[in-house]
């Protein structure tokens, strides 16, 4: 079976604006059971053994986000993800939430940490799923107003990659020092982008625009300085 994300797309369309800003009051107010219920229905269904790489891509995708979301919908009004869990010392906290086994598809529970690193790390290898899953952060990457698809998610991943990368928030070039700042995604998650294209600022320069991407200074030896993460969650205010 492959799965349906009609109900998951109608959602973030309706909630979700064109700069990834959710807006969670209007969500839980509106639809507090939606997506939870939703979510529900996926725990015992069959899955096909033969997806090809781009469903499985979308599929796991969609699921991280979508249980991420989950989880911050149950226990908003919040103001970070990291605490999360009231009482929690931050460091806990952030375990709790990404390393605890709570989610079920399939048949089988799941934690945040193995969507992301046994399956869209491990198994398919994709660098670009750092800038398309969300942690529901200002730091993280923009949650998309629609759901992943097969058919599409090469051109969206791609697109995720450039949107992220020529965000001055979250990479920036100073010329005049000859240092590329970044976020922090590209320092815990290091490997994935050396393994691509040898290192940091050669990955980065892949998907800069001109005329960055063709500095002669942006090379595997271009200075690094790691911007700090914003652990805010990132929300927007009904209208």
């Amino acid at each position: 079976m492959v799965v349906d994300f009609k109900i998951w797309d109608t959602l973030l369309h309706q909630y979700v604006d064109q700069h990834g800003r959710v807006d969670y009051r209007a969500w839980k107010t509106e639809q507090p059971r939606t997506l939870k219920n939703w979510l529900g229905s996926l725990a015992t269904i069959h899955l096909d053994p033969a997806l090809t790489r781009q469903d499985q891509l979308a599929l796991w995708i969609n699921l991280y986000n979508a249980f991420m979301t989950a989880t911050v919908l149950e226990r908003y009004p919040i103001a970070s993800i990291r605490p999360i869990v009231w009482g929690m010392p931050n460091w806990l906290a952030f375990l709790w939430v990404f390393q605890r086994r709570a989610y079920c598809f399939a048949d089988q529970q799941y934690s945040l940490s193995a969507i992301e690193n046994r399956i869209l790390r491990g198994q398919l290898q994709e660098p670009r799923i750092h800038f398309a899953i969300v942690c529901a952060s200002i730091g993280c990457p923009l949650l998309r107003p629609e759901a992943y698809r097969p058919e599409s998610v090469e051109h969206h991943l791609t697109d995720d990659a450039r949107r992220f990368i020529n965000n001055p928030d979250q990479v920036r070039y100073d010329a005049s020092t000859g240092t590329l700042y970044c976020s922090k995604i590209f320092k815990w998650y290091r490997q994935d982008f050396c393994h691509a294209a040898g290192s940091v600022p050669e990955y980065i320069r892949t998907y800069l625009h001109l005329p960055l991407a063709s500095e002669p200074t942006l090379t595997a030896s271009t200075p690094i300085a790691y911007l700090d993460y914003d652990w805010s969650l990132n929300q927007r205010t009904s209208s």
